[in-house]
């Protein structure tokens, strides 16, 4: 018999074992979060049976209070306290605490911890997309996309990998410390801060928060005031979830508030995370650098989409449409740039045009609408006037969308999917980050002509790029400035929870997701050890001990060729000069020591 038989036969048991594992259902216990107050068609108050009509003009921060209200229908949702600096400071300490009982806990704890996460949100789809459409205005479809989609995609990425991962990290220890053994480690920084945005509110708090607590870390999340109702809602299932598994209280911690709440957080905190505008990105940088805390910045987008002549025009219409959609205020990762080949630059707006005049926008629990509101108060204003501004350079609108049955109250919230052609970059469509549902389409000729178009931006975050060849596609993207690149798709990176996200230039530094984004949560720490200690220790050479002896460079000299000579012959005759420094260092000791 073959002696690679009973091999193949142990791999192929190994294998059963593994699947017949993997029928048996994991343990995992059920947590109760309490939801009555945030189903949509509960018991209305009188506090929160009205309309609710925001300032205009003036910001709520001189309130004290986080007024929060259903953009797609303007009704008042409640409201929550801003904290003060010192609140904040406290409620870091208290993380702080926590987090020393918790950096102490086993990665099979942490694991436990996001399974009951995992079996909730899956058990609660509908209950979390609802909360997340009711605070922002997205469709439920695009809350299970953004929200619960790419929120379990994570959980399950850190239970394959996260331990993998986070465990030292074997290094080389080269020449001069073959002697040595070298490894990385990743130890907890202690707490994690993040202010997050609005525009998925239930995916922004779990993306900081997975990572950092299953890291060992404590965190600190500002939300935002746009989405202060959901997101303290969705701060009940990670106690619920933590309780469960018996970590420390105060472990994590979200709280609400405006700018002075998030200037006192990254002054408090060992790490700054920070999703948000160029603008303000800018301030956390100052803040942090009083304290010297690292901080990641996700900052704007202004993506690329670009549609070569031999792409499948039909496909990629709808793709485009749907990115355009993303961006309706909701996502900041939005296709915001289309470049189209001249050679099929009218089919690809007569596509566009049938796909989005059949698109309907609208309250998101009241029908099957394709797009829902605008989040953010007088975004719709904005919006058109950069419609406007392209209009007056010679753009044109190709398509606008249709609204569904809107409240008197709420129109302002809507803004109808909009198609421009004729641009260039003079306008200011082309140049600023809209956060809407425009699509401003430009024609290019050749591949170097639409890869500098792609790369005149301030903002640099991601891009796609559509070939009927792939291997054109991928040399279009690699020479695109960004952090994020799709080939024949658009945005499905984020998917891939194991990639790191971030951008450049304006759209920021660092990286959050991934392996690198994991590690980012640690205190990097290099540890070099003896091999064979004790019975080779590092000896510092008789040579270059003080005081060090009339030959001591020549010594060194030897040594570094020794080490490093790039010719075989060389280095064997440098280490003959190496052993005879310290043959006739060690008789001159001896010498020395005999005269005495």
């Amino acid at each position: 018999m073959p002696f690679w038989w009973p091999l193949i036969v142990l791999a192929f048991a190994y294998a059963i074992c593994r699947f017949l594992l993997m029928l048996i259902p994991p343990n995992v216990p059920s947590i109760d979060v309490d939801a009555s107050d945030v189903l949509a068609h509960g018991k209305d108050t009188e506090e929160n049976s009205f309309i609710y009509i925001p300032p205009r003009g003036r910001s709520q921060q001189s309130d004290k209070k986080v007024q929060c209200y259903e953009p797609a229908t303007m009704k008042y949702l409640g409201y929550f306290p801003a904290l003060s600096p010192a609140e904040v400071k406290e409620r870091v300490t208290l993380s702080r605490k926590a987090q020393k009982t918790w950096a102490q806990s086993s990665f099979k704890l942490r694991r436990q911890f996001l399974r009951i996460l995992l079996k909730y949100i899956i058990e609660h789809q509908e209950l979390i997309c609802e909360v997340s459409s009711r605070d922002t205005g997205k469709t439920m479809v695009d809350a299970s996309l953004g929200e619960i989609m790419t929120t379990c995609e994570k959980i399950t990425w850190l239970l394959s990998e996260g331990e993998r991962w986070l465990k030292p990290e074997s290094r080389s220890s080269g020449r001069a410390m073959v002697h040595k053994v070298s490894r990385v480690e990743f130890h907890p920084l202690g707490v994690i801060g993040a202010i997050v945005p609005w525009n998925y509110p239930f995916h922004n708090i779990f993306n900081p928060m997975l990572a950092a607590v299953f890291s060992g870390n404590g965190i600190v999340i500002k939300v935002s005031e746009h989405a202060s109702w959901s997101g303290c809602f969705y701060f009940r299932i990670i106690q619920a979830a933590l309780a469960a598994v018996g970590a420390p209280e105060n472990l994590v911690d979200v709280i609400t508030g405006f700018a002075e709440t998030g200037e006192a957080l990254v002054s408090s905190v060992d790490k700054m995370i920070f999703v948000g505008s160029t603008a303000v990105g800018k301030m956390i940088m100052r803040n942090a650098a009083e304290t010297l805390t690292p901080v990641t910045l996700e900052l704007g987008g202004k993506d690329a989409f670009i549609i070569c002549e031999d792409a499948d025009v039909s496909h990629v219409a709808q793709v485009a449409v749907r990115g355009t959609l993303q961006s309706s205020g909701q996502n900041c990762a939005g296709a915001e740039r289309f470049y189209v080949h001249k050679d099929i630059y009218t089919a690809f707006i007569s596509q566009v045009t049938k796909i989005v005049k059949l698109v309907s926008a609208g309250p998101p629990l009241t029908g099957r609408y394709d797009m829902g509101a605008i989040c953010l108060q007088e975004h719709s204003e904005t919006l058109q006037s950069l419609v406007n501004d392209a209009l007056d350079k010679g753009a044109e609108i190709a398509v606008r969308g249709s609204f569904g049955n809107l409240g008197e109250d709420a129109v302002d919230q809507y803004f109808p999917p909009t198609v421009l052609i004729n641009v260039n970059h003079t306008m200011k469509i082309m140049k600023e980050e809209a956060f809407g549902p425009i699509m401003p389409i430009m024609q290019f000729s050749t591949d170097e002509e639409v890869i500098k178009l792609a790369n005149d931006s301030r903002y640099a975050l991601g891009c796609a790029v559509f070939s009927g060849s792939k291997r054109r596609a991928k040399q279009i993207a690699s020479q695109i400035q960004c952090g994020v690149a799709a080939i024949n798709d658009f945005a499905s990176n984020y998917m891939c929870q194991s990639l790191p996200f971030g951008g450049v230039k304006d759209s920021g530094f660092g990286r959050f997701a991934g392996i690198e984004g994991l590690r980012a949560c640690c205190l990097v720490k290099s540890v070099v050890e003896d091999r064979f200690w004790p019975l080779i220790k590092t000896k510092i050479p008789k040579p270059i001990q003080y005081p060090v002896a009339e030959n001591a460079f020549e010594f060194q000299e030897a040594l570094v060729e020794t080490l490093y000579g790039l010719n075989i012959w060389d280095r064997l005759r440098s280490l003959i000069d190496v052993l005879k420094f310290l043959t006739d260092q060690s008789s001159h000791v001896s010498r020395t020591r005999k005269s005495h």
